[in-house]
């Protein structure tokens, strides 16, 4: 049976604001040049807590491919189709077929699910909202597989300075 308790960090990462194109289909509309800046703003928040996921899960989204690549610009990325549209639960069930050995996973996806998702997780009542570009970050002590419930630890938004 397992070893010493090994910590997981989970950031969810909503994507950052994007724009409104008339014509343009939901899924290929682009970030802002505002949403450029406050996703970039979001991965040097996220450096600044030393937070480098191992794996990033990415709707396939325009807007969240873009948000990942600019807040998350050295890590692997990989298009998870599932998250466009998903719930909560859905989104959770991605998390735990994550590899053990990811030890610090992205999540980056739309909302409501990834709000919804984030509350779930951390049993928190408040609501201060999840504006485009913010994350959360959960730790847990046990594996992906039994992932359900965990510390918030930590929360940024653009918003936020």
């Amino acid at each position: 049976m397992g070893g010493e308790m090994t910590t997981r960090t989970l950031i969810v990462l909503r994507h950052a604001k994007a724009a409104h194109v008339p014509g343009l289909a939901d899924r290929e509309r682009p970030l802002t040049a505002r949403g450029e800046r406050d996703a970039r703003r979001a991965g040097e928040a996220l450096t600044g807590m030393d937070l480098r996921p191992d794996l990033v899960l990415c709707s396939p989204s325009t807007r969240t491919r873009q948000t990942a690549g600019l807040a998350l610009p050295d890590a692997d990325i990989v298009i998870e189709p599932a998250i466009y549209e998903a719930y909560p639960d859905e989104l959770l069930t991605l998390i735990q077929r994550s590899d053990p050995e990811v030890r610090t996973l992205a999540l980056v996806g739309h909302n409501p699910g990834v709000h919804e998702l984030v509350l779930g997780l951390t049993a928190r009542g408040d609501d201060s909202g999840f504006p485009p570009g913010a994350f959360a970050v959960i730790e847990t002590e046990g594996e992906w597989a039994e992932f359900d419930t965990g510390r918030g630890v930590a929360c940024w938004s653009p918003k936020d300075d």
